[in-house]
């Protein structure tokens, strides 16, 4: 054992439970004398724990202390018995960027009032494969915003992070984490995922950071009841830093509370198909409601592209081209 060195910094621990009820009589008296230091929680199998039972002697007045425990103690007349032992890793937290290519998915599991909706989710195609891999208990799925379920997230991708619960495995090579990336992008044709890396728990903070004020760009399939000629619609070309007012919208209202939020559309391009289509490629700041700047959201988002071009727009298809969130780091894939 002396040649073993100490790595204070492991994720590994192992905790031992012990039983001795003569400690547990001892304490007693502190839970009368201290109540409000003992609180029942679910996770403990009994009140008396490490920082309940220091708190209530840094509490108690040293005379109470020695009316009711001997000083010194009296020795202890029964061993104490090993309860459980459990052996835990740390959390270990997996990054990358995904692309999602299909209109009937969503981010994360749809479940309404306990009833799945779809099948899969973004969340879960890509989760499955890292819980096998690192054989972890649970896992906690994040990212740079979100889409909604109809709409394709493409280009370089949106940020994302796992965080992976008590882990069995916890060492991987570069070689091993490519290798897995491959398995999931082999897995499904409805995602891919790029970049696939071990970080840091401080590091995910990065990809939080300032996403308000980061930019995502988008293209818009968009419609409108009258008819519009190239030249009704070049003038969106020319307009820079639009600031919209736009409330809660009414899909998300169930969830989100009521608000007006203030954001900007920093640059659109126009692109004409035909009498009643265009698409509209748009630069924007983080957490624009794109949808609802196109039709209006009945008014709820003013500006909005229909009263831009004085006519009823809505939006067939909604892409993200690009999370501009320079996280996490690009690798050699």
């Amino acid at each position: 054992m002396e040649r073993i060195s100490v790595f204070q910094r492991s994720l590994f621990e192992v905790s031992v439970v012990f039983a001795h009820p003569e400690t547990d009589e001892e304490c007693h008296f502190l839970a009368t004398a201290c109540p409000d230091c003992f609180k029942p929680a679910k996770n403990k199998q009994s009140v008396f724990t490490r920082m309940a039972v220091i708190k209530a002697l840094e509490k108690i007045k040293e005379e109470d202390f020695l009316k009711h425990f001997p000083c010194p103690p009296s020795s202890p007349k029964n061993l104490c018995v090993a309860l459980e032992i459990q052996c835990n890793n740390g959390a270990v937290f997996v990054a990358g960027r995904y692309n999602k290519y299909s209109r009937n998915l969503p981010q994360t599991p749809w479940i309404i009032d306990g009833e799945r909706k779809l099948e899969s989710s973004v969340e879960e195609l890509i989760s499955e494969h890292l819980m096998a891999e690192f054989k972890a208990d649970s896992f906690n799925f994040s990212s740079s915003g979100r889409e909604d379920v109809d709409v394709r997230t493409l280009g370089n991708g949106r940020p994302f992070a796992i965080e992976l619960v008590n882990p069995r495995r916890i060492h991987f090579t570069a070689e091993e984490m490519k290798g897995l990336q491959q398995t999931i992008n082999n897995s499904s044709d409805k995602i891919q995922v790029r970049d696939l890396q071990l970080v840091t728990r401080e590091a995910i903070g990065r990809m939080k950071e300032g996403e308000e004020e980061k930019t995502k760009t988008y293209s818009a399939l968009i419609w409108t009841d009258k008819a519009i000629q190239k030249e009704d619609i070049a003038f969106l070309d020319d307009i820079k830093e639009l600031k919209l007012d736009q409330k809660t919208p009414l899909r998300v209202l169930h969830r989100r509370p009521l608000a007006v939020r203030c954001r900007i559309i920093h640059t659109m391009k126009s692109e004409y198909i035909d009498e009643h289509h265009f698409r509209l490629h748009l630069k924007t700041q983080a957490g624009t409601y794109i949808k609802e700047f196109v039709h209006g959201d009945f008014g709820r988002t003013k500006p909005n592209i229909g009263s831009l071009l004085n006519r009823t727009a809505d939006i067939l298809e909604l892409d993200v081209e690009s999370v501009d969130v320079d996280w996490p780091p690009t690798l050699d894939n």
